[in-house]
């Protein structure tokens, strides 16, 4: 069923509940008006019949039948009957002379013992009232059709059942209208979106007309904040696929180009020997990057395709020198761990210690590599719930233009190309930083080194989120 209908059918049912309570309240106390109203008058005429009876030396029955028929207009088709203390008829008065009210001892009883008793004989309504005189005791049973009373009923009735369903077919049409109003920036805003495609991913959606704290505003801005996200993600892959194919051609045309050569005539062993060289180098790099890439590739994913587990980070951090070590005898790593907890649940982290180790190791490898001492100082510090790693060194530093670039992947400052590497590794850290919900930044002097920050949230911190272990 279509929204918009779904919505003029709520829309008029919850209409229908509030014109029926309405309406059902205004007939209902208007009903019981009609019925207070006419018990009163019964009543009245019923102690007015008393004091008449109860003073028999002054009023003969004739002059009271004619004062109880002197009020016809008042009160239509009237019965009036009178009761002594043994249950026998004394005075009867009716406007129709056959006509009578059937009253029994059990009505004529309760009348004595509660004062007066309201009941109905027929279209009629009634009322058995005591009526304790001086010198006696009556009785007295008045009937009478309220004519008046329930033509007004009648009346209300017509009148609150045309505007019932009046009401109702106005807000069945209105609401069905004001549905289609309702949901058409709705149909407008999805029109705009599928006629977006990853070839013009640069349109957004229109937000003019709106106001910004209106509920299509901020449908249309969350849109075109998602599409500003895509268009980013697509042109990032789409220089990452660029760079990616570039690096990997160059070592397989590399390879070709030297193949090619060498079998172009025939060549000594040593010439042989000096491209099967040239060639297991290449494909060292290509192997290289293969892996970088593969890393690269693991990192863009989610913590819901990783290993989650409890990692100690001065662990992951003591590794470092022998790595740095292992990889070129120059360089040289320095601990500075003289401010730790007692407390080895500080330095806990939920992660994925194969990947906390790449990217720390990719930071240090560049203070190593692009610095003239080839050293870098690693400290760590504890701050509440946050893991705090820094990482300096005393080398060239980096250029202010460059630092909005450094994490994009395949970025190598003007500095940086005549020093081996493919430019993936800030790339690759910042992307497992922030897989494991911290964050990291870079503050670096030309001339005198970079530093750069990687915070992470403890055990702690993240206890409840979605990166806990055990779930993956």
């Amino acid at each position: 069923m279509p929204v918009k209908i779904r919505i003029a059918i709520l829309f008029s049912l919850l209409v229908l509940g509030v014109l029926s309570l309405v309406c059902g309240s205004v007939y209902y106390f208007s009903y019981t008006n009609r019925i207070k109203d006419i018990h009163t008058r019964l009543e009245n005429r019923a102690i007015t019949t008393g004091k008449l009876l109860n003073q028999g030396g002054l009023f003969d029955e004739k002059l009271i039948k004619k004062i109880d028929a002197s009020t016809t207009i008042a009160m239509k088709n009237k019965v009036i009957e009178a009761y002594d203390g043994q249950n026998r008829k004394i005075y009867w008065y009716s406007d129709d002379p056959f006509d009578s009210v059937a009253v029994d001892n059990t009505i004529i009883e309760a009348a004595r013992k509660e004062g007066r008793f309201y009941f109905t004989v027929g279209d009629k309504d009634a009322i058995a009232y005591f009526y304790d005189g001086r010198s006696e005791s009556f009785v007295i049973v008045t009937a009478a059709y309220d004519e008046e009373g329930k033509d007004k009923l009648r009346h209300l009735r017509l009148v609150l059942s045309l505007s019932f369903a009046g009401g109702i077919l106005i807000t069945i049409v209105g609401g069905y209208l004001f549905s289609i109003r309702l949901l058409h920036p709705i149909r407008r805003i999805a029109d705009e979106v599928n006629e977006i495609s990853a070839r013009n991913l640069a349109r957004r959606i229109h937000t003019a007309g709106h106001h910004p704290r209106d509920e299509w505003y901020y449908l249309s801005d969350t849109l075109n904040q998602l599409l500003n996200r895509l268009q980013e993600s697509f042109e990032i892959q789409a220089r990452f696929i660029s760079n990616a194919s570039h690096e990997l051609s160059t070592p397989l045309t590399s390879i070709s180009s030297q193949l090619e050569v060498s079998l172009q005539r025939q060549r000594s062993i040593e010439d042989y020997r000096q491209v099967i060289l040239s060639v297991y180098q290449d494909v060292q790099q290509l192997n290289k990057l293969t892996q970088t890439l593969l890393e690269f590739a693991r990192a863009s994913g989610t913590a819901g395709g990783l290993e989650i587990d409890l990692v100690r980070i001065d662990e992951v951090l003591l590794r470092m020198p022998g790595e740095m070590t292992k990889m070129n005898a120059a360089w040289s790593v320095t601990l500075d761990f003289n401010r730790l907890p007692e407390n080895e649940e500080e330095l806990m982290v939920f992660g994925n210690d194969d990947l906390l180790f790449t990217a720390t190791r990719n930071i240090v490898l560049n203070a190593c590599k692009y610095s003239d001492d080839h050293h870098a100082t690693i400290s760590l510090e504890i701050f509440g719930q946050q893991i705090n790693i820094r990482i300096a060194d005393k080398g060239r530093g980096i250029d202010p233009k460059d630092l909005e670039k450094i994490f994009q992947p395949f970025y190598r400052s003007d500095e940086g190309h005549g020093i081996p590497g493919f430019g993936l590794g800030l790339s690759l850290a910042n992307r497992i930083v922030k897989l494991h919900k911290g964050q990291i930044a870079v503050e670096s002097v030309p001339g005198e080194g970079t530093c750069v920050q990687i915070i992470l949230p403890t055990t702690g911190a993240l206890r409840g989120s979605t990166l806990t272990p055990g779930l993956y």
